[in-house]
């Protein structure tokens, strides 16, 4: 039986710990007609020292050749503290992930076209960060892998769920969720304030993190991330917390 909806913050809700986030909209807000039927196209994509040095060590491994930007992992939010959405706690923090049967469940309740054609675009095997939405520190916990490509959101038919859809139909639904299995925790907690850190530094400097959807489209609680993305902020968990 599919895991209650549980696995979704408040429309990817603005983190408590990010100033800069907009609030004008909420994943809940559905675009128009239009921008529904648009097939979503993924936009291209610390100190100095620390990014140069990451890029040295890559650059060795690569031969120094520029790799082709892709998008192939994800970032996934999710929010680890109690909150009641229509009556229901829409709580799932990764140990809720790891008490699963097989460590595995659904990724359901998105309801926002764009994080919905992400969790179209995944593919088999592909690894995504757990990221702790809306608490107190957010930030990355663990990592996760598709295990089950998109497929249809059976809570959107469930009028108990607090994420009912009554205007989509079984012969074409509108919304999709994947399965995603728990692969391990990160070696430390990689908290938001830390990868905003070198998010700007690499503004300025051209670093991997210039374009982070984290940063650019805050309110997603789907992201996609090109392969530089996730092996930099990988590479934070060998670092002693700042």
């Amino acid at each position: 039986m599919p895991w209650p909806s549980r696995k979704r913050d408040k429309g990817a809700a603005a983190d408590k710990k990010e100033p800069d986030a907009k609030i004008a909209k909420t994943e809940e807000e559905t675009p128009d007609k239009e921008e529904e039927e648009k097939t979503t196209k993924l936009p291209a994509g610390s100190s100095k020292s620390g990014w140069k040095n990451w890029k040295k060590t890559k650059e060795s491994d690569a031969g120094g050749e520029e790799s082709k930007i892709t998008y192939c992992h994800w970032l996934l939010k999710s929010e680890p503290e109690s909150r009641l959405e229509k009556g229901v706690d829409v709580k799932f923090s990764i140990d809720d992930l790891k008490a699963q049967p097989n460590q595995t469940t659904c990724w359901d309740g998105v309801r926002n076209y764009q994080a919905r054609n992400f969790l179209r675009a995944m593919k088999l095997g592909q690894q995504a960060f757990f990221y702790h939405s809306n608490c107190k520190e957010p930030g990355i916990v663990g990592i996760v892998k598709i295990v089950k490509e998109a497929y249809p959101d059976h809570t959107q038919f469930d009028q108990k769920d607090p994420h009912y859809d009554s205007t989509s139909r079984k012969e074409n639904p509108k919304w999709s969720m994947v399965d995603v299995q728990f692969v391990r925790m990160t070696k430390r907690f990689i908290p938001l304030s830390e990868i905003k850190t070198h998010h700007l530094a690499h503004k300025a400097d051209g670093g991997p993190l210039k374009d982070m959807m984290l940063f650019t489209r805050q309110r997603l609680s789907i992201q996609p991330l090109t392969q530089e993305e996730f092996d930099f902020v990988l590479s934070l968990e060998e670092e002693k917390p700042h």
